[in-house]
């Protein structure tokens, strides 16, 4: 699955980074939609997502999420966005390297 839409879509390369997010926000209704949108307004689609509810009193929610073929600066800048959105407590990032063989 691919991060950008197919138009846009970089060509394969022999090395391909993901970008992975953890979030941890309070449990409320709308916090999934508003991460969402923040990679739907861009045309990207993430290529792994997994949310849980956890805590004692299951009130905080865990979302992790991994993009693939995404720029350092665009995982940055969605990183930062992340951080401000309502509810959000916490964003941890890193990436994945790959190589293909050939």
């Amino acid at each position: 699955m691919s991060a950008t839409s197919e138009s846009s879509n970089p060509a394969p390369s022999a090395s391909s980074v993901t970008a992975c997010f953890t979030v941890a926000a309070r449990a409320e209704p709308g916090v999934m939609p508003r991460v969402l949108e923040l990679f739907a307004k861009r045309g990207l689609i993430p290529s792994q997502w997994h949310s849980a509810l956890v805590g004692a009193d299951r009130d905080e929610l865990h979302i992790d999420i991994q993009l693939e073929n995404v720029s350092r600066e665009l995982a940055g800048f969605i990183a930062l966005s992340l951080r401000q959105l309502i509810d959000v407590e916490i964003v941890l990032t890193s990436e994945k390297h790959f190589v293909r063989s050939r």
